[in-house]
């Protein structure tokens, strides 16, 4: 029994010392980060600020209610009533004509079958609406189209690109930064771009890259460049929508070369068989002379 009091004694100590350090904890409060604040300030000024557009439209409300006599008074003068601005005061005192027209179900000489006609003034602010459309539409012509001080969304698109690549950072993975090697000329390295080339690009290109699918790679014809940088970028990062694939993460960087390298040793070889060209003339790459 004695021995159970002491374990009882022990443990009542050990909880009574742990219990201001939890005391602590519990208490101490929690900051918050900067987001938090942030979303709470917004939210804050949100609220005051619905609260404030609340009131404002109460006493406008109020305002109207009680300037109503007054304000009816002013329109039912001549002067004012048939006014434009008579009109606008008359959506005040609960009187349509400027949203709705003069004439409003007004009956025809038309009667045929028992139906009758009646006659509507077209609304005013519709009748505003097209007139300003029609104002728009010849400033937009003008504008764009004679003038031609807009950019049409041809060339809005192709600017925004232009801008758009100049916030992507120019690494090896930016399509738009060309790379700046030189072609590779030991026969080892053209090579390993020659069994590279086979294995992968002779499928569609043919053997001797006479052209299959794919264009031929032999003559002075090329539709993304025939440089070896240009053919670089074109294997690596691939054509979208032309069947050209990106061999990007399948191929490393040095063997994209080496297949590059290897495609400009081919110029002029004039395989059998071979596909009509395909893209823009270039002045013949420099022949490499396998050594």
């Amino acid at each position: 029994m004695s021995h159970r009091r002491h374990l009882f004694y022990g443990a009542g100590l050990a909880l009574l010392s742990t219990a201001p350090a939890l005391a602590q904890e519990a208490a101490a409060p929690v900051a918050p980060t900067s987001a938090e604040a942030s979303l709470r300030l917004m939210w804050v000024m949100l609220g005051v600020l619905a609260v404030v557009l609340l009131l404002f439209i109460v006493l406008l409300v109020g305002l109207l209610a009680f300037l109503k006599p007054v304000l009816r008074k002013l329109y039912d003068q001549p002067a004012v009533h048939n006014s434009w601005s008579g009109r606008v005061l008359g959506l005040l005192v609960g009187d349509a004509r400027l949203m709705q027209g003069e004439v409003r179900d007004e009956l025809l000489d038309h009667d045929y079958d028992g139906i009758h006609e009646f006659d509507n003034d077209l609304p005013p602010w519709w009748k505003y609406g097209f007139a300003f459309t029609t104002v728009f539409a010849v400033c937009y012509l003008t504008y764009y189209h004679v003038l031609k001080t807009g950019q049409l969304q041809g060339a809005e698109y192709a600017t925004e690109m232009q801008q758009a690549a100049l916030l992507v950072a120019t690494t090896s993975d930016d399509p738009n930064q060309l790379t700046t090697y030189t072609a590779l000329t030991a026969p080892a390295e053209l090579s390993s771009g020659k069994g590279l080339f086979t294995t992968n690009c002779a499928p569609c290109h043919g053997a001797s890259a006479e052209g299959k699918v794919g264009p031929n790679l032999t003559d002075e014809y090329w539709l993304h460049g025939g440089e070896v940088n240009h053919i670089y970028r074109t294997i690596k990062f691939g054509v979208n929508g032309k069947g050209m694939v990106a061999w990007k993460g399948k191929l490393s960087g040095k063997q994209i070369l080496q297949v590059s390298s290897y495609i400009l040793s081919l110029q002029g070889s004039k395989p059998a068989n071979a596909k009509p060209p395909q893209g823009e003339k270039e002045a013949p790459a420099k022949t490499l002379a396998v050594r």
